[in-house]
């Protein structure tokens, strides 16, 4: 069981100094893990505090896509040659492999040692400032990162990420469990691509079928839920500026909820 493992907490960057962690994670790809996860950082910053994102998911990194920002390189800091993040156009400090590499279009061809290591180094040799919070936009599933994010880097909360297809509710039980089993205690589950508002008619589509978010929440006693719509402008955002060109963000009371959480 995962509870077994040993957990060692990275010390991280001494010219850091991060206030909360929060990771976002699914049981599978797919289900727009990394759209909720690049909201919750835009929702958060919006509200005025410092936020940065770091994107764990190294061999398919898509966090710089959501922001435009395919084309930007990380550079070294300092003398002992910390990395300095990029920055998205608000000004939040984002790290992905994609600013390490020669081609955003390498493929990151790695074992799971090396990906951990990186994940490590992310949080050790970035220099992220001060932050109130960082996010962490996972990989789907609950192999050697999402444990390495889990044992190594000070993680306060988990916000979950599902869809409504019978599978993915079947698969997205194992992401809950997996944070249980750590210990990590779940800020959130969101519905994402639940319906399709029509702009035509303005009437809802249940595209993907019926919801099953009440069932699992109430299965594992998670009060703070929101389901998404299937949103084409978040496509087309992030084929052009970045998700921050256009206004939209996650629901008032599901970050109020999840901030309250945060703080017991």
């Amino acid at each position: 069981m995962a509870t077994k493992h040993s957990i060692h907490v990275e010390k991280g960057n001494p010219a850091s100094q991060i206030k909360k962690v929060i990771a976002v994670m699914s049981g599978k790809g797919g289900v727009g893990k990394t759209s909720v996860a690049s909201l919750l950082a835009v929702s958060l910053h919006k509200k005025g505090y410092k936020v940065g994102i770091l994107d764990a998911d190294i061999t398919g990194p898509s966090v710089p896509k959501a922001f435009g920002l395919n084309e930007a390189k990380a550079t070294a800091a300092g003398e002992n040659n910390d990395i300095k993040p990029v920055y998205t156009a608000s000004g939040m400090p984002l790290m992905s492999i994609n600013f390490l590499l020669p081609d955003s279009t390498d493929p990151v061809i790695w074992r799971g040692p090396l990906i951990s290591n990186v994940i490590k180094q992310f949080w050790n040799n970035v220099v992220w400032g001060e932050l109130d919070y960082l996010v962490i936009d996972m990989p789907p599933g609950t192999g050697d990162v999402p444990l390495t994010v889990f044992q190594s880097l000070p993680v306060d909360g988990v916000v979950v990420v599902t869809a409504p297809q019978d599978l993915v509710t079947i698969i997205v039980r194992k992401a809950v469990k997996m944070a249980q089993m750590m210990r990590k205690p779940i800020l959130g589950l969101v519905e994402n691509m639940a319906y399709f508002i029509c702009p035509d008619c303005g009437k809802r589509h249940n595209i993907w079928g019926e919801s099953h978010l009440a069932e699992v929440a109430a299965n594992y006693e998670i009060k703070n839920t929101v389901q998404l719509p299937l949103e084409p402008r978040f496509a087309s955002a992030c084929d052009g500026a970045g998700i921050e060109s256009v206004q939209m963000v996650l629901p008032d009371e599901f970050i109020d909820n999840l901030l309250s959480s945060l703080q017991k």
